[in-house]
C-alpha cells in the first residue's frame, strides 16, 4: 500500500527580499524574523512563533521552484537536494496558507490543528542569491520543497548544508536570544495590558481634569446634575469653590443668585416674585405661581408689569484646547531604513527610499476626529429676554439639594446678566470667600 502524499503547492511562487510564509493565525500580522528564529540552530525554516514559519530563498526578487507535500508519515529525503532542515509546526486555526510577501497572494494548505514536523528542502541558493533577480524569461535559479507529516514536536535540526548562504542563516538563528517562554509570553501580555488600561485611565483621568478647569471635581460635583457644566464654562474655580462650601453657604449662594437676577431683571419689585424672594430667604417653600414651573411661566407671559427688557447673550472665556499627556513610548519616528523584514543579505540589495516626511505624532490608541474650528468670532450681539432667563434662577434657588440649587441659580443668573456677567461671579466671589469652606471636603 502506498504512502498518502497530498501537493496543494506544486509549480512556482514569488517571492520578495528572499522570504515566504506559512500562516495560521487570522488575527495576526505575519512572523517576524528575529522572533521566528528565536531558541534555533537552523535558519532556513523558522518556527519559534506559534503557528507561523517563516522561510528563507536564495533569489531576492522573482519565481523560484516550490512544491508543498502532505504526507500522512515521515517520507525519505531525496539526494538531490542541497540544504534541508525540519521544525515542528503547529497550526493554531484551521486555516493555514502559504504566504508570498506583503500579502500579495497566498495558497490554501489544509492543514489539520495537530503537531507536524516539517521538513524544508532547497536546492541552487547560492546561485540564485549571487543573480539576486529573476526575471519572467530567465531560467530557474532556485528550487524548494516543503513537507509536513504528523508527528510530536522535537527540536529543530540542520540535515544537510551545502551552500554559503544557507550557513550564514544558521549562524544567524544561533545568534538569537532563546524564545520566551509561554509563561514569559503570558507575562508580557499581561504588564502590556496593565500599562495599556494605566495609560487610557490617565487619559481619562486629564480629560476630566481639564473638563473641569484644571481640577477634578468631588464626587458631589460629579452626582449633582443641573446646570453645573454649563457654569464650568464660565468660571470652573467658582464651580470647585461652591461645591466645597456648607450646605448654608450654599443656601445664601442660591438666595444671592436668585436675587440679583430679579433685580437685574426688572422683576424683584413684582408682588409674586417678592413673594417668592422672601419664602427663600426664610427657608420657606415657594408660593403660587412659582410652586409649580407650568403656573410660573404663564404667570409670566401673563403679567403686564413684566419690563421687557434684553440682555446680549453672556459668551464664557476662550478656553486653551485639551492636551492629554501623550507618553514617551506613545509613537514611533519614521525614518528612511530597509523595512522591518529586510534583513542579513537580503537587505543589501535594496534601493535607498526616497526622503521620509516625518508623520504628526499620535498616542498611543488614539481615534482620529474631525475638528471644525471656526474662523470668525461668535455671535455676540444675540439678544435674551431677561425675565425669562432670571425667573429659572429663582425656581432653582428652591431645589431641595443646596447645592443643585447654588449652582443652577447661579448659572440662570449668569444668562440674565448676560455680557456683563462678570459683575454677578465677583459677587458670588466675594460671598463664598467670606463664609467658612468645609475642611472636610478637599481643596
Amino acid at each position: 500500500m502506498g504512502v498518502a502524499v497530498r501537493r496543494p503547492v506544486e509549480g512556482e511562487v514569488h517571492v520578495h527580499y528572499g522570504q515566504i510564509y506559512v500562516e495560521s493565525d487570522p488575527d495576526g500580522f505575519g512572523p517576524d524574523l528575529a522572533e521566528s528564529f528565536a531558541g534555533q540552530s537552523s535558519g532556513l525554516c523558522g518556527a519559534a512563533i506559534s503557528g507561523a514559519l517563516w522561510l528563507t530563498t536564495g533569489v531576492h526578487t522573482g519565481n523560484v521552484g516550490f512544491t508543498v507535500e502532505v504526507h500522512d508519515q515521515a517520507p525519505p529525503l531525496a539526494p538531490e537536494w542541497e540544504d534541508v532542515v525540519e521544525v515542528s509546526f503547529r497550526p493554531v486555526s484551521d486555516t493555514s496558507v502559504l504566504v508570498q510577501w506583503a500579502h500579495e497572494d497566498s495558497w490554501e494548505l489544509d492543514l489539520a490543528e495537530t503537531d507536524y514536523r516539517v521538513r524544508y528542502c532547497a536546492r541552487g541558493m547560492d546561485r540564485a542569491r549571487q543573480k539576486d533577480t529573476r526575471l519572467s524569461d530567465e531560467p530557474r535559479l532556485d528550487s524548494y520543497l516543503l513537507q509536513f507529516w504528523p508527528a510530536p514536536p522535537a527540536p529543530d535540526r540542520v540535515l544537510k548544508q551545502t551552500s554559503a548562504i544557507a550557513a550564514y542563516w544558521h549562524d544567524y538563528a544561533r545568534r538569537q536570544p532563546p524564545a520566551p517562554t509561554p509563561a514569559e509570553r503570558a507575562e508580557a501580555v499581561r504588564l502590556a495590558r496593565l500599562a495599556q488600561e494605566q495609560a487610557e485611565e490617565e487619559h481619562r483621568i486629564a480629560c476630566v481634569r481639564w473638563e473641569w478647569g484644571g481640577q477634578l471635581p468631588s464626587q458631589a460635583l460629579l452626582d449633582v446634575g443641573g446646570n453645573v457644566r454649563g457654569l464650568l464654562d464660565f468660571d470652573p474655580s467658582l464651580v470647585h469653590a461652591i461645591g466645597a462650601a456648607r450646605p448654608e453657604t450654599q443656601r445664601a449662594i442660591a438666595l444671592l443668585a436668585a436675587s440679583r437676577a430679579c433685580e437685574e431683571a426688572g422683576l424683584a419689585e413684582l408682588d409674586w416674585i417678592a413673594a417668592g424672594l422672601t419664602a427663600l430667604a426664610e427657608g420657606r417653600s415657594l408660593p403660587r405661581p412659582l410652586d409649580d414651573a407650568d403656573r410660573a411661566w404663564q404667570a409670566l407671559e401673563s403679567d403686564p408689569c413684566v419690563p421687557d427688557a434684553t440682555v446680549v447673550r453672556a459668551i464664557p472665556p476662550r478656553r486653551s484646547p485639551h492636551r492629554p499627556p501623550v507618553p514617551d513610548d506613545a509613537y514611533t519616528l519614521v525614518t528612511c531604513e530597509p523595512l522591518a523584514h529586510i534583513v542579513g543579505p537580503a537587505a543589501a540589495a535594496l534601493k535607498p527610499l526616497s526622503p521620509c516626511v516625518q508623520p504628526t505624532p499620535q498616542p498611543t490608541g488614539a481615534t482620529s476626529y474631525r475638528v471644525a474650528i471656526p474662523t470668525a468670532e461668535p455671535p455676540t450681539a444675540l439678544r435674551m429676554s431677561q425675565p425669562h432667563m432670571a425667573l429659572p434662577a429663582l425656581l432653582d434657588a428652591a431645589e431641595p439639594d443646596a447645592l443643585r440649587a447654588a449652582l443652577d441659580a447661579v448659572h440662570a443668573a449668569v444668562a440674565t446678566y448676560g455680557e456683563d456677567y462678570r459683575t454677578l461671579l465677583q459677587e458670588v466671589w466675594t460671598h463664598v470667600r467670606g463664609r467658612p469652606v468645609d475642611p472636610d471636603v478637599p481643596q
